[in-house]
């Protein structure tokens, strides 16, 4: 009952928030509003992704996130730009490959520059390995091609 009060608020106010979030909601990778599929984003920079809490979750800029403790919630807020993924939460792989909006497996990601990048990795497809073969070339082209997206 409690996400979908947030989502029928969100959409009716959608037109009330800035261009930028509006931005972010309409093409960040998102499941009810919440990125990274419940995955606390602070929680990679520890090198073991785990899925956060309902109850310890925070609104930024129109995407929800959760967090496994109030310490995490804490970081991400001081430092949100840090902690949230590159492209949306999308595949970062296909991103610079193609420049498509692909899905992720949470669980699949790299820490480049201090930067989180998610990767899909399904049905012996781990996009990961392909992008660490050419990553700086894919890394440059994805870049490139999420500006577009949210342009």
């Amino acid at each position: 009952m409690k996400a979908s009060f947030i989502f029928w608020l969100m959409l009716l106010s959608a037109t009330a928030l800035p261009q930028d979030t509006q931005t972010r909601i309409k093409k960040f990778n998102l499941q009810k509003f919440t990125a990274m599929e419940g995955y606390d984003p602070v929680s990679y920079f520890d090198g073991s992704p785990a899925e956060g809490q309902p109850s310890i979750s925070f609104l930024y800029k129109g995407i929800r996130y959760k967090f496994t403790s109030a310490k995490n919630l804490n970081l991400f807020k001081n430092a949100p730009d840090k902690y949230e993924p590159a492209y949306g939460g999308w595949c970062a792989f296909a991103m610079g490959e193609t420049g498509e909006q692909v899905k992720i497996d949470p669980k699949t990601f790299t820490i480049t520059n201090g930067r989180l990048y998610l990767f899909y990795n399904f049905w012996g497809n781990n996009t990961l390995k392909s992008w660490k073969q050419n990553e700086k070339i894919l890394k440059a082209a994805g870049d490139k091609n999420w500006e577009q997206i949210v342009r």
